[in-house]
């Protein structure tokens, strides 16, 4: 056999020995679809905001309908703000046995008494000769001290000699004043004191207007809106420096 055809036998023979390379095996994440890190990302939670804590309101103390039926001046005195005006001469007192810290009773009404928007400067003595009592009243008391006027165990009144603060009132106001207490009480101190001083019950001059401080806003504002002042146009400011 020449040499040609044996080197032509010999390498048909390994060529068709030889095995055929295998296939790569698919990768598990191309055989069960597209990888965790191609999916979408999940949507972020929701972080909740902490809730603020409750505010508590003071609770206050429950008025009883008789107490003593004894009044008790409250010892002290406070100047009058300054003002051209001759200071009127008053003094506070409380009936004994009402759960109401006495001299912080008088400590408001002669904030209140001494608003640039008030009557008039007031001076808190504890002995007379006195132009207004303030007495603050369980509301038994107060019927007895208003009559012939009656009150029933709720309003206030002027009797000639005292201002008469209902305890019960100054401690739960009215709903016309919409929870807020310190300025009923301003206007309970200014109407009562206010009759004191020679005046006398007003009407709501029309609706959205200011109620007068003479109008009885513890029975009802009329269609006006509230108001604790007698002059409440006047610039307020705070007593002291």
């Amino acid at each position: 056999m020449p040499l040609f055809a044996l080197l032509v036998l010999v390498l048909l023979s390994a060529g068709c020995g030889a095995a055929r390379p295998a296939r790569p095996a698919p990768s598990p994440s191309a055989a069960s679809g597209p990888s965790v890190a191609s999916r979408s990302p999940a949507a972020p939670k929701r972080s909740v905001a902490p809730r603020p804590p409750a505010v508590r309101k003071p609770v206050l103390p429950k008025v009883p309908y008789v107490a003593s039926g004894r009044y008790a001046v409250v010892r002290g005195g406070a100047p009058a703000r300054p003002g051209r005006e001759a200071a009127v001469r008053y003094l506070v007192e409380v009936e004994r046995g009402l759960p109401i810290d006495a001299r912080e009773f008088a400590a408001q009404v002669h904030r209140i008494l001494n608003d640039v928007r008030g009557w008039a400067p007031f001076q808190r003595v504890d002995r007379g000769p006195v132009q207004v009592r303030v007495a603050l009243s369980s509301p038994g008391l107060t019927v007895s001290q208003c009559r012939p006027l009656r009150t029933g165990g709720e309003l206030s009144c002027w009797n000639g000699t005292r201002s008469i603060i209902n305890a019960l009132r100054w401690m739960t106001g009215v709903p016309q004043y919409e929870g807020d207490l310190a300025a009923y009480r301003a206007y309970l101190i200014s109407h009562e004191v206010g009759h004191a001083l020679g005046h006398h019950h007003r009407p709501c001059p029309g609706p959205g207007r200011l109620a007068p401080v003479m109008a009885q806003q513890s029975k009802s504002l009329g269609r006006c809106r509230p108001n604790p002042w007698p002059f409440p146009g006047r610039k307020h400011r705070r007593n002291g420096p």
